[in-house]
């Protein structure tokens, strides 16, 4: 899809065009992780979002329950209370309590979720923390792309371009044909109801008139394989109208950090989370292998540590995607979107370029930026 829009960078406004940024598309195979950091551009690249005046509501969200799992029937039933969903929004299925599901099982959910939700519903909240993968596909980039059974005999390699990619569209499912999901996952249904919460609570609460400015921070660690994104990210200083403080440092660790509102890194595991004051609505990710095994099957950190330490969003991916920056949350794109108003889940679904792989996890309608 190709049109012209007006977009918006750290700086400004500029006009672009709708073609994905050449960093995006299919790149050749790397040697190693080592080399594919050193393929890319070694200065930050000023990266252009479209202007956003319309955002996900709440009439167009699907809510997925499992019945067969205690902590999904009483997360969902808060978070249809709490967004205030009808009945109609509310689709309630059995699936096994387990991390993966056979091709199967997806199959039957994704003809189940076809069925029911009508042509309005745009994005879906799964109420569950497993099972969270297909195979090497998260199930959230499974229902939205399809399952890709290639991939999983070569999940080092490219996968499957997003056309939501830092796009203009709010409706991805009647523009782009895909539903963007969002697992509500936290370690256990006090810390979901939580999350919800702070979701709840973030909605419209930011870039005030004479409120204090929030911070998004971006650290540069030691492990050179996981902060590929270091050249993506922004130019530190502040972002004038948005009330962000935006910090790129070299560090291993943040500690004590307050009004936070983004965290970008990239660790096998993250450390003195405990002592971060997040804003409701807050994300964070570390970019590593396996941060969307919520099992921690592993042995690396998983995106639910994120939300336990305050945050309302969190991503990581569930199988070895080597080190394509393309399969983590652009650093400048997913801050732009959310800025402008955007929802979490678009904020983020939009950041990625290539989600097979990558778990979505938080509170999908969070929106603590006002519409521009």
């Amino acid at each position: 899809m190709r049109w012209r829009r007006y977009g918006i960078w750290l700086g400004g406004l500029v006009m672009a065009m709708g073609p994905m940024p050449a960093w995006a598309a299919p790149q050749p195979e790397p040697s190693s992780a080592a080399s594919s950091a050193e393929a890319l551009p070694r200065r930050a690249v000023q990266t252009v979002a479209p202007r956003i005046h319309e955002r996900l509501t709440a009439r167009e969200l699907g809510l997925v329950i499992n019945t067969s799992d205690p902590y999904s029937v009483a997360v969902g039933e808060f978070y249809r209370e709490a967004r205030r969903l009808t009945n109609a929004q509310v689709l309630r299925v059995e699936l096994p309590r387990r991390a993966d599901l056979t091709l199967e099982e997806f199959e039957a959910l994704q003809e189940r979720i076809k069925v029911f939700f009508g042509p309005e519903i745009q994005a879906l909240a799964l109420a569950w923390v497993e099972p969270f993968a297909v195979g090497c596909n998260s199930i959230t980039g499974a229902l939205a792309l399809g399952y890709d059974a290639a991939l999983c005999s070569k999940s080092c390699e490219p996968s499957r371009p997003s056309r939501y990619f830092n796009s203009a569209t709010v409706r991805p499912h009647s523009d782009l044909q895909l539903r963007p999901s969002m697992l509500l996952a936290a370690k256990d249904v006090a810390m979901a109801e939580a999350m919800i919460r702070r979701g709840v609570a973030s909605d419209h609460t930011l870039s005030l008139h004479g409120a204090p400015d929030v911070h998004a921070h971006y650290l540069i660690t030691k492990d050179k394989a996981r902060s590929v994104r270091a050249p993506l990210f922004p130019a530190p200083g502040r972002i004038a109208g948005f009330g962000v403080e935006v910090h790129v440092e070299q560090a291993e660790v943040l500690e004590g950090a307050e009004r936070l509102l983004l965290y970008e890194t990239g660790k096998v595991r993250v450390d003195k989370l405990d002592t971060l004051q997040w804003v409701p609505g807050g994300l964070a990710d570390h970019l590593t292998s396996f941060g969307g095994r919520l099992d921690g099957k592993y042995g690396q950190m998983s995106a639910l540590e994120w939300i336990a330490s305050g945050a309302t969003g969190s991503y990581g991916t569930v199988s070895e995607p080597c080190s394509h920056p393309q399969k983590f949350p652009h650093p400048q794109i997913v801050l732009l979107h959310y800025v402008q108003g955007a929802t979490l889940i678009e904020a983020y679904w939009k950041s990625v370029a290539w989600p097979q792989q990558g778990l979505f996890i938080g509170e999908p309608l969070a929106a603590p930026f006002p519409l521009r």
